[in-house]
């Protein structure tokens, strides 16, 4: 199967290389712009006698749906500087100003009409910073990276914008400062510019720099700004300190001395900005506040495996382009900001009827970032942050005492990148290192490190590339804390089948690797493909600073994808793909293939659709049995269809579903989703998505008990439903004062039946994989509500029980809402009244899913969270 594979993707790659078709090559575009000696006034309305002066530059091209023609309306702009400030104007023409969408939304809510300015002041052809206005003057920011593959918008700068409509169309001003930019030292500044317009109702992209569908890039194929002369560093300096008032309400727990009824609490905080250079920033933090509007969503993982989350805190999310260090599939990461500030990775020692007031994360001392792009092509980034030591309170009748739940801890990440071969190609690498001061919790590692580098090469006008990256790691600490690292779930070295890994109980290091080589084609005419491999050493772990869900995998994966980008009387675009992928680990054994057939279209009435299929004929899972030996799953096809309407009317909704079946029932996963879309008027605007799961699984791992000299591993008949809805209202009174409402009830219950055990974990068939419990093997104990407590086993049938176990049975039940009033009252400066209200708990089992959500939400006190942030950002 691997010499097929690779027999496959080079196959792939000579006949593409041979009839690959060219890109086209055009003319770049440049516009020079003019320096002022009067500022104009940003309202809006392009009536100050300084734009007189300058020229005017136009000519757009439509992108989508018609990629090469000329616009629905024209569109055209003005750009001049002076010592500290780059000043746009747009004139947006409209014959129908009456229709034009002026929808309010919050800050980078992207609704409605708008144009975006793309300003590559690097000129590194790969990296950009956009400024976004819409016809209502809401503005919005990026970083654009990757050469257009990534478009992050959690970039705040302080900028200035207005827009106004008039009989024309409509017009907006902005006023960019240059110590929001960066750029190196030259007589005259060459930047990369391009100017898009989003002509919303009819869901039409125009540029002023065209670019082809068939190129690849997109930042690298902007035009040109030029006229920048002896441009001054704008070396940033931004301080802004902040003050929470925090409120707490809840149901009072009885005796609980930790818990009587309600909290308040007083926090402050610094956070600064400090240009060293105009390329790059150095960020301080001095006891942070990490809040969010949104909480984490509700989810359960019965496979035991950690869940990701985003990171949404803004010190971390700010320049995160720059700290990214991927090396696998899916989210494995060598930096995990959420690991800094992480719940307490220990639990107090207390006896029966004491209590203890846990810390819900770990404080931040401190945390600095350096980080920036300088303009002859390194982009470097360090950060330093330190945790202090939480110590969970426990009283007993009165005496306090405090315990050790994490230690003081020191997180550091250094990260470069250097760009050449006229930016073509770079070469990177990162370290991180974690170091704890244990003071006695030697279950948590001593110390762990990380290294490693990257590079990307891509040729014939980017159409081409390939990509490597390796990572090693490194990690030190006690004989029960390396021990406790080779049995957790990412490693299972005490696998009873595998010969390649062996627990060892006085080892304290462990040293793995990891990484990718891929490549492919990704631009040239219709076709693309790519494929290559990655791999996890058995010993690699990366948890302490990053994130790796499972180690000890090779796997190898390719892909052929077929566009159709030029709209016909049915459809605007769509695409096709194929691929397959397999998977062995270190052993040689071989655990998966996979293939897909996927595409994508967009209607010429501009609803969509998204149709997937998939076959896998060959599942095994090393982890499955929590350190038993391989299992078998039996061969599995899905499907999956979603589907929507034109997202740029009031009213839009989505709704698609996910259907899996194998052979015997094995399993089966289905999943049902709907949502809508509501703009009733412009200042309002509302979401709704419902998601319902259904998770049937005949074999679903229950727990393992010794038995005759060796384990029984006990598995049981799920029927798991899950169901979570969410709710997002936003209510702009102006751009800057805005109401938002984000609300999620979850529940996800699992009742078991049928329970059985694993007789030949790797067979074909079912039921030689498993022997089922007959009536007589299994007798209960129940509780004073009459609910199954414990089962009890007789496997022998000689009246004797050889072994029991807990009721499996589930449901979690958790809801989370915030209402937060958000004020930016002058430019960077912001005021925030937020509202949470939450509550997670466990429901009967018995219950159906909307009994379980009413007796634990709506017929159950909530928490409540009272809060007001104020912030002010001094500039320089």
């Amino acid at each position: 199967m691997k010499l097929k594979l690779t027999l496959f993707i080079t196959s792939l790659f000579c006949f593409q290389i041979t009839k690959a078709q060219e890109g086209q090559s055009l003319t770049k575009k440049v516009y020079t712009t003019k320096f002022i000696n009067e500022a104009p006034e940003i309202d809006g309305e392009i009536n100050d006698a300084v734009w007189k002066g300058l020229d005017w530059g136009g000519d757009f091209t439509q992108k989508a749906p018609t990629e090469g023609i000329a616009p629905t309306y024209q569109t055209k702009f003005k750009i001049g500087y002076d010592d500290k400030y780059l000043y746009i104007a747009i004139r947006a023409f409209d014959d129908e100003p009456e229709k034009i969408e002026r929808r309010l939304s919050r800050r980078d809510g992207f609704a409605g009409d708008r144009v975006n300015v793309l300003i590559d002041s690097y000129h590194d052809k790969r990296t950009a910073f956009v400024f976004t206005t819409t016809a209502a003057g809401v503005k919005g920011e990026e970083i654009v990276t990757r050469n257009g593959n990534n478009w992050d918008a959690s970039w705040n700068p302080i900028w200035y914008t207005n827009a106004v409509i008039d009989d024309k169309g409509w017009t907006a001003e902005m006023k960019i400062p240059f110590s929001q930019l960066r750029f190196g030292k030259a007589k005259e500044q060459v930047w990369g510019l391009n100017i898009i317009r989003q002509f919303f109702r009819e869901q039409e992209r125009s540029l002023w720099q065209r670019i082809p569908n068939n190129v690849a890039g997109f930042v690298s194929e902007a035009g040109e700004l030029h006229g920048l002369i002896d441009l001054k560093s704008q070396k940033q300096l931004e301080i802004q300190p902040f003050t929470v008032l925090q409120y707490d309400s809840y149901e009072k727990e009885g005796n609980n001395p930790f818990r009587d009824g309600s909290d308040f609490k007083i926090n402050g905080g610094l956070d600064a900005k400090i240009g060293v250079t105009n390329d790059l920033t150095l960020d301080l933090t001095i006891n942070p506040d990490f809040g969010q509007v949104e909480a984490d969503p509700g989810a359960i993982a019965l496979d035991g495996f950690q869940i990701f989350f985003n990171e949404q805190r803004p010190f971390f999310v700010e320049n995160k382009n720059i700290f990214d260090f991927r090396f696998a599939n899916g989210p494995d990461n060598v930096f995990y900001s959420r690991r800094i500030g992480r719940s307490p990775q220990t639990n107090p020692d207390k006896a029966d009827g004491e209590y203890a007031d846990v810390p819900i994360n770990t404080t931040i001392i401190g945390a600095a970032k350096f980080s920036g792009k300088t303009r002859d092509g390194w982009s470097i980034g360090v950060l330093e942050s330190v945790t202090s030591s939480e110590y969970a309170e426990i009283d007993n009748n009165g005496a306090r005492r405090k315990e050790l739940v994490e230690p003081l801890t020191n997180y550091f990440v250094a990260r470069a990148q250097k760009d050449f071969n006229e930016r073509n190609s770079y070469v990177g690498g990162i370290f991180t290192a974690t170091n704890r001061d244990l003071k006695g919790l030697n279950s948590l590692r001593k110390a762990a490190y990380t290294g490693g580098v990257d590079f990307r090469h891509e040729w014939d006008d980017r159409n081409y590339f390939i990509q490597g990256d390796f990572v090693a790691s490194h990690v030190v600490g006690s004989k029960e804390s390396i021990e406790a690292t080779q049995r957790s779930l990412t490693h299972l070295f005490q696998r009873v089948d595998a010969s390649h890994v062996e627990v060892d109980p006085n080892r304290t290091s462990l040293t793995g690797t990891g990484g990718r080589v891929f490549g492919g084609k990704r631009g040239g005419g219709n076709w693309r493909y790519w494929g290559g491999l990655n791999w996890r050493s058995p010993e690699l772990e990366l948890n302490d600073i990053g994130f790796l869900r499972q180690a000890d995998e090779i796997r190898q994966f390719a892909n052929v994808r077929y566009l159709w980008q030029n709209p016909t009387k049915i459809y605007r675009e769509a695409n096709v793909r194929m691929g397959v992928s397999t998977s062995f680990d270190f052993e040689g054994n071989y655990n998966r293939i996979q293939y897909t057939l996927r595409g994508n279209i967009n209607w010429i009435n501009n609803w969509w659709t998204e149709l997937e299929f998939g076959h896998k004929p060959r599942i095994f899972i090393n982890t499955f049995l929590r350190g038993g030996p391989r299992w078998r799953y039996s061969e599995e096809n899905f499907a999956v269809l979603f589907f929507g309407s034109d997202r740029s009317k009031k009213l839009s909704f989505r709704a698609g579903t996910v259907q899996s079946v194998t052979k015997q029932d094995n399993f089966a996963f289905r999943r049902y989703v709907v949502g809508l879309n509501y703009q009733p008027f412009d200042a309002l605007s509302a979401s709704l998505e419902t998601t319902f799961n259904e998770n049937p699984n005949k074999t679903q791992y229950v727990t393992q008990v010794d038995y005759n000299g060796g384990k029984r591993y006990i598995l049981g008949n799920i029927d798991q439903q899950t169901w979570a809805t969410t709710l997002r209202l936003n209510y702009s009174i102006n751009p800057n004062l805005s109401i938002q409402y984000y609300g999620q009830p979850f529940i996800s219950r699992g009742r078991y039946s049928d329970f059985n055990f694993v007789n030949n974990s790797i067979a074909e068939d079912l039921n030689e994989r498993v022997t089922w419990y007959n009536n007589n093997q299994i007798t209960t104990q129940l509780d004073s509500d009459n609910a199954v407590e414990k089962y009890f086993i007789d496997e022998n049938l000689d009246n004797a029980n050889d072994y029991e176990f807990e009721n499996p049975d589930f449901s979690v039940v958790q809801f989370r809402s915030n209402l937060v009033v958000r004020w930016e009252y002058i430019p960077g400066s912001e005021l925030f009244f937020v509202w949470s209200q939450g509550r997670a708990a466990g429901a009967d089992p018995r219950e159906s899913l909307s009994r379980g959500l009413q007796n634990q939400i709506l017929n159950e006190p909530l928490e409540n969270t009272f809060l007001i942030k104020a912030t002010y950002r001094f500039v320089r």
